[in-house]
């Protein structure tokens, strides 16, 4: 048996190519930076992080959930080819490589084209099509979409002869027809698209058409995935933004986003309002797989579930990764929140970063590596050694986004545990503490997140109460973006040449 989902935590929006008998996906990034973490897989089920595609965005002052959209991979005559969208900035750009691994290209961008979610089909007769989701210039309401083609011409990367409108929402008045991508099986073009938005009521599309420009036509068993029907109380929700991928052996298999909600069945209060915020999305959507498989010439998805029978692949299980990081070199499950403009950070002996102006509670870029909350319970701990100027903090933080996060740190006369809600400070815990040396953990279980600090080697000790951890979900807080949990330092706004020192950051599931 095989267990979703096959990326857990923050990793929406997948996207998967084959090439013999090795697989690749990348996933949205938003204002995290490196952008779209690219990973490498050779049975579907257990992948590795390779890096991130894209090392030269400028995500200056974007706000949350802005940034990279929904990235695309392809692979076509022994190149990779990934397009994607830097959302409200500079639109859909195109980056080519020979290796996964990079080097990537300088970006190729489209300013003729307007939207979101862009993706390429190789036809075999040797033409690319680039499609893409974008609002109606006409729209009737919120979210009101279509889905356009047009030919890229591979040699001179440009977009060449007439666009065609190809697709508009399958359900009358649904938002945002999104995440398009064309395949070809048997002489037919299939046209997968998602609708609904990408919470609770995402729901996944198919047509087809004899012909890449159309006209395609729906597929009467509409919608072919979606756990709408299921009610809030499902432990998968969210289903949809699938890409479909073939084995060597004609099997079909999907990869989509979904979201696993917090809390069991029988939730309390019976209201929906309260059953959604209290069935948060700490996580975020997360990637998961299900198998696809072919009836009346039509592709049928399989119910996506927590345990499934996996494809008929030989297990290739990578090595595991160590639960405490040294940090002999910065892992590439690490980012900063938007782009690093100088390098405050030094590895090999530990994390050093310096203390610098920016905080956490502003669009900037603050001095802070960040990686995903990757599981519902889960420990962190870390040793750091800093002794704080006046305004000065450094610490462990849990981070949704500016307004939304739980920050532990050390400050000049104490620990301080921070509970920010709706852009509004609360103090939680404090406790005296000397010396420049301390340990600093969290411990989740649900929603209750426990902060603890210790003074010695094991002598650890609460900190505060267990905090409410729903503000670190999107249906609190808004956006798409999962927890994150961040080594950061900062002198708010002070000028320093101070630094803080994590010799060690311990992640395990509980």
């Amino acid at each position: 048996m095989s267990t979703n989902p096959i990326l857990s935590g923050f990793h929406p929006d997948p996207s998967i190519c084959r090439v013999g008998d090795d697989y690749y996906l990348v996933t949205s990034s938003f204002e995290w930076f490196p952008g779209v973490p690219i990973f490498h897989s050779r049975d579907l089920t257990h992948w590795r992080q390779l890096g991130h595609v894209c090392h030269d965005l400028d995500l200056d002052g974007l706000k949350p959930s802005a940034g990279i959209y929904a990235p695309t991979i392809r692979h076509h005559d022994g190149v990779f080819y990934m397009i994607t969208t830097l959302m409200e900035t500079a639109g859909n750009f195109l980056v080519t490589a020979t290796s996964p691994e990079g080097p990537w290209t300088e970006p190729v961008w489209f300013p003729e084209t307007r939207g979101f979610d862009p993706s390429l089909f190789f036809d075999d007769d040797g033409r690319c099509w680039m499609h893409g989701a974008r609002e109606r210039e006409n729209k009737e309401f919120s979210g009101d979409t279509e889905i356009w083609l047009r030919e890229l011409d591979l040699t001179s990367l440009k977009l060449v002869g007439d666009e065609h409108v190809v697709w508009t929402p399958h359900l009358r008045g649904a938002i945002w027809a999104e995440g398009p991508h064309i395949y070809k099986s048997g002489g037919w073009y299939y046209l997968v698209t998602s609708e609904g938005g990408t919470a609770e009521e995402h729901a996944v599309m198919v047509a087809r058409s004899r012909t890449v420009t159309g006209p395609y036509a729906g597929n009467p068993r509409n919608p072919v995935l979606t756990h709408r029907h299921l009610g809030l109380r499902h432990p998968i929700t969210s289903t949809g933004h699938p890409d479909l991928v073939e084995t060597p052996d004609g099997e079909w298999w999907s990869v989509l986003l979904a979201t696993r909600p917090y809390g069991g069945t029988d939730a309390t209060p019976p209201d929906m309002a309260a059953v959604r915020r209290e069935h948060g999305y700490n996580l975020g959507r997360e990637t998961f797989l299900t198998r696809v498989r072919w009836e009346d010439e039509w592709p049928v998805f399989d119910q996506v579930t927590l345990d499934f029978a996996g494809p008929s692949l030989p297990v290739h299980r990578w090595p595991a990764t160590p639960a405490c990081d040294h940090f002999d070199r910065l892992a590439p499950a690490w980012q900063f929140l938007r782009t690093p403009r100088e390098t405050f950070w030094t590895v090999g002996d530990g994390l050093t970063l310096k203390v610098r102006p920016p905080g956490l509670t502003e669009h900037g870029n603050p001095s802070l590596v960040a990686r995903p909350q990757a599981h519902i319970d889960f420990a962190v701990h870390t040793e750091l050694t800093f002794t704080p100027g006046p305004g000065e903090h450094a610490g462990l933080a849990l981070i949704q986004n500016d307004d939304f996060h739980i920050r532990l740190s050390r400050r000049p006369d104490g620990l301080e545990l921070i509970h920010r809600a709706e852009g509004v400070d609360t103090l939680a815990g404090w406790a005296d503490a000397t010396g420049g040396r301390v340990w600093l953990s969290f411990e989740a279980h649900g929603q209750d997140y426990q902060a603890r600090y210790a003074l010695s080697p094991g002598e650890w000790r609460p900190l505060g109460p267990p905090l409410d951890g729903r503000i670190l979900s999107s249906t609190v807080a808004g956006g798409f973006i999962g927890a994150m949990i961040a080594l950061y330092a900062t002198s708010e706004g002070r000028e320093s040449s101070n630094s803080a020192h994590f010799a060690w950051f311990d992640y395990q599931a509980l």
